[in-house]
């Protein structure tokens, strides 16, 4: 992807990330609320805000957690 495609987002584009950064956020809520977590609105806020880092972790869960 071409960075002038970072320097001048169209409207759809932001919209289009905006979606996407919040069905992650509410996918994290879900499984926050789903593993007992009593943070799961925080760890939403948390996703949406900083998503990068939060997807190297939740890929790492994926990858190093044990199978019943």
């Amino acid at each position: 992807m071409p960075a002038a495609a970072f320097n001048d987002p169209s409207v759809g584009t932001v919209l289009v990330a905006i979606v996407i950064f919040a069905a992650l956020s509410m996918y994290v809520y879900w499984h926050a609320s789903k593993h007992g977590s009593r943070h799961a609105t925080a760890w939403g806020i948390v996703v949406f805000l900083f998503w990068p880092a939060i997807i190297a972790y939740f890929l790492n869960y994926l990858a190093t957690r044990k199978r019943l």
